[in-house]
């Protein structure tokens, strides 16, 4: 179909299009944040806290400070990650950093022996280098492919793509326990890399961006560039600033309560494999969280879609009160946070590219995956210090009901998508501009 014959195209065949032509980048997509530096690694560390306190004599703190290491590295560099995605091409950066990033995780496992004191540091150290090399394989980079793909079916687009953490979450987990209990903690880190390794070969063959005649019309002006303020001009813009405090919000109840979730279950009776199997429902709210969100977003506006929503992990947080737990409790708190943590994690993709365009979108998404990478980072801390020294979550559970509803409705303040959106005055050389006509 020429380009007048698409124009003249029914809607729904238009639509349909869209995912005729970039289904195999959604499945490589799909699976490159499965197994990228989003998921795995909050997925896994829940899990290494009891080990290394056993062998090493850590504190809770001491054990989870990995994970905030990572995030505040990861979180500092999404801007430059994003900026290299929109000018060198979201191939190339995806690539390299889920194969640097599957190398570095697998190295954690090389960790030595001996006293607490003096392994600290190095664990530590092996921690920052899969920081600085990951964050390419994170939705910074993949998200914008998508957002090239696709208009029509942005938002179902989107979720798909960002079922791979919800996967990831149903499968890491069980993986990581068994690793652990057949070959120590140190022996799951290589382990639980091989799920790099299997998704650099699929986005190796299937993974690019659009070319110029690919791209949906609605993403680039007439003359075929594509459309979006500048970074500048988005941080001057009071709605950027409003999804960047909705997100902090939602990062700093969500992370500490998902990382420590393990242990939050063990002091309410729940055994390992019990808790393991909890986290493999909390990866089905993510996943349906992501589908029913897109779906939504694609008929409605965002903020009677994101507010609902953001508050339903209140209802989980309350129900983690206490001492006492049942199963189907537990199930339930974890669905429910999980399904938020799905939609939120689809709002940030989605808003940056309907409030901001697609010209500068890495730099945009990842000046907002800043607050998310930082207080996801943070947050972990803050419930571990406040078990430290109250041997209980209750008094951060319940301060966390709070950002949940205020985060929510945080977005409600945005108002309408912008009709129009200036044209880029110069478009990046990225993967389109190498794929052959």
């Amino acid at each position: 179909m020429n380009q007048s014959e698409a124009s003249a195209a029914p809607p729904a065949l238009a639509e349909r299009g869209e995912f005729a032509k970039g289904w195999p980048v959604l499945v490589a997509g799909l699976f490159g944040v499965m197994c990228g530096a989003s998921p795995i690694p909050y997925n896994v560390i829940g899990f290494t806290t009891a080990p290394l306190k056993a062998e090493f004599g850590w504190s809770q703190t001491e054990a989870v400070i990995p994970i905030t290491i990572f995030g505040v590295i990861a979180a500092l560099l999404a801007p430059l990650f994003g900026w290299m995605a929109d000018r060198f091409g979201v191939r190339r950066v995806a690539l390299w950093s889920l194969f640097a990033f599957g190398l570095s995780f697998a190295a954690i496992g090389l960790t030595p022996r001996g006293a607490g004191a003096d392994v600290l540091p190095v664990y530590y150290a092996l921690w920052v280098v899969v920081g600085l090399v990951g964050i390419g394989s994170t939705p910074v980079t993949w998200s914008r492919a998508i957002n090239l793909w696709f208009f029509r079916h942005r938002g179902l687009a989107l979720g798909i793509l960002l079922m791979g953490t919800s996967l990831a979450a149903m499968v890491v987990p069980k993986v990581a326990v068994w690793a652990i209990s057949a070959f120590g903690w140190r022996g799951m880190f290589p382990i639980v890399a091989l799920f790099p390794a299997a998704a650099l070969v699929l986005a190796f063959f299937l993974f690019r961006e659009p070319r110029e005649d690919e791209r949906p019309r609605a993403i680039a002006s007439a003359s075929g560039r594509l459309t979006g303020v500048k970074l500048g001009t988005a941080l001057g813009d009071y709605r950027f600033w409003l999804i960047w405090v909705s997100i902090a919000l939602i990062a700093t109840a969500f992370g500490g309560a998902f990382i420590n979730m393990p242990t939050i279950l063990g002091l309410s009776g729940v055994a390992a494999e019990t808790a393991a199997s909890v986290m493999g429902v909390l990866g089905i709210g993510i996943l349906i969280g992501r589908i029913f969100t897109g779906a939504l977003l694609d008929r409605f506006w965002q903020g009677v879609v994101a507010f609902p929503l953001l508050c339903l992990p209140a209802i989980s947080a309350a129900i983690l009160l206490g001492d006492s737990l049942t199963f189907p409790l537990a199930a339930a708190a974890g669905f429910l946070l999980g399904f938020a943590a799905g939609a939120e994690s689809d709002l940030i993709a989605y808003l940056a590219g309907r409030y901001f365009g697609m010209a500068h979108y890495g730099k945009i998404y990842g000046m907002l995956y800043m607050p998310f990478g930082l207080f996801s980072a943070a947050s972990p801390i803050i419930y571990a210090q406040v078990y430290d020294r109250t041997g209980s979550y209750d008094p951060i559970l319940k301060v966390a009901i709070g950002m949940f509803v205020l985060g929510g409705a945080v977005l409600l303040l945005l108002g309408r998508y912008p009709e129009t959106l200036p044209e880029a005055e110069g478009e990046a050389a990225g993967d389109a501009a190498m794929e052959p006509a």
